[in-house]
């Protein structure tokens, strides 16, 4: 299989103030050190393969096996990989974020969970819709805005791999403080500024939001 030709962002492509400072690019460009820089924390343990593997499987697994797991999907320091499941950020020369995405029945914790599907009849195997699982931005980046960057860029990703739609689940925060690992699945205003629009609200805190990439 011929590898994807390469894609990397700045964040003058993405509309954001961090200019050319900030810059995005598939995971599998990235060095497998760099992207354990921004996962630390709640995010080093689960190694971002709950949603990936469900709760079940997830759970009994010690972190250096779900570290494994990720590593193989990611295919960081190998930028000529066929795929990878997710995206890094760079700002000037510096780790500072991860999002996780891939086609939607990828997930299998996702696949499970009521939340999504509340009210909506999808098929859930249509590896046609990407969903957006996970945002990490690294402690001392934080507060930045990265989320918007970082939300904008997954989904170009996602047309760029022939994706029809891309869905986020993310949370309304109302103005609260809200702890990281509460946010892993973003800010509702980052995936509005990137066209996404609301699908369902499926709890108080929770919509699910989508963006059509085939118009």
């Amino acid at each position: 299989m011929t590898a994807p030709t390469p894609r990397r962002w700045s964040g003058r492509d993405l509309g954001s103030p961090l200019g050319d400072a900030l810059q995005i690019s598939p995971a599998n460009e990235a060095s497998w050190d760099e992207l354990q820089q921004i996962l630390t924390g709640t995010a080093a343990r689960c190694q971002c393969t709950r949603q990936r593997l469900g709760d079940r499987e997830w759970w009994h697994l010690p972190v250096e096996q779900r570290a494994a797991i990720l590593r193989e999907a990611v295919g960081c320091d190998n930028p000529r990989a066929a795929s990878t499941v997710g995206l890094v950020a760079w700002l000037d020369d510096e780790p500072v974020g991860w999002v996780a995405v891939d086609a939607r029945p990828a997930y299998r914790r996702l696949r499970g969970s009521p939340v999504p599907w509340a009210g909506r009849r999808e098929d859930k195997d249509d590896a046609g819709v990407w969903a957006i699982a996970c945002l990490v931005v690294r402690r001392g980046f934080r507060h930045q805005g990265l989320t918007y960057p970082l939300v904008a860029a997954a989904a170009e990703h996602a047309r760029g791999r022939g994706a029809r739609a891309i869905e986020g689940y993310p949370m309304l925060t109302g103005g609260a403080e809200i702890t990281w690992d509460e946010l892993n699945v973003g800010p509702v205003g980052a995936f509005a500024a990137a066209g996404f629009t609301e699908v369902s609200r499926p709890t108080k805190r929770r919509l699910v939001m989508r963006l059509d990439l085939d118009a």
